[in-house]
């Protein structure tokens, strides 16, 4: 007997991956669609292609995520964000940690500020329009970068806009050291 309308979770799931492809990883597509495309209707348009597809987990370290890559070496409050990362890892200059972030459009959600033990940073990186990694990443010449953080980022928030409340959009990263 054949259940009709019965989809195994296995090929649910295949189909949910084959359909939710993000078109906006594609440079030239995303350049075509900002050339006909307002700012703020563009970015709305990448976050819902990004919110379709989720996170991809592919690095939620920050420092070892390829989407990151690229602003590492820029410099900061005196220091370039890779170092900003490490000394983070390493527990000094813990005042500095905040601005730190904050030039780069992140901020720190939880962190572990003793002087034992792994730091276990969670942090959010603003993918908003407004949000301060624009310039950064224009700096870069990634005009898409929303759509590459979330392939390496560890999980997504994104609240849609309520009546009087913008929307809210971040990419979640988890800074721990190195496992020896």
């Amino acid at each position: 007997m054949v259940k009709t309308g019965y989809i195994s979770p296995k090929k649910r799931a295949e189909a949910h991956a084959e359909q939710a492809t993000n078109p906006f990883l594609d440079s030239e597509l995303y350049a075509r669609m900002r050339d006909y495309t307002e700012r703020e209707a563009a970015v709305a348009k990448e976050l819902r292609a990004i919110a379709e597809c989720g996170a991809s987990k592919r690095s939620p370290d920050p420092r070892f995520a390829s989407s990151l890559e690229s602003i590492c070496k820029m410099v900061k409050k005196g220091l370039p964000f890779a170092d900003m990362l490490d000394r983070i890892v390493a527990g000094t200059e813990k005042g500095l940690w905040e601005p730190w972030m904050t030039a780069f459009g992140f901020e720190i959600r939880g962190v572990n500020y003793s002087h034992a033990g792994p730091r276990n940073a969670c942090l959010a990186l603003d993918l908003r329009v407004g949000s301060k990694a624009n310039a950064v990443f224009a700096k870069a010449s990634i005009p898409n970068w929303r759509s590459f953080v979330a392939e390496d980022c560890a999980e997504l928030q994104i609240q849609k806009a309520h009546d009087k409340t913008p929307f809210m959009a971040f990419a979640i990263f988890y800074l721990d050291p190195a496992t020896k």
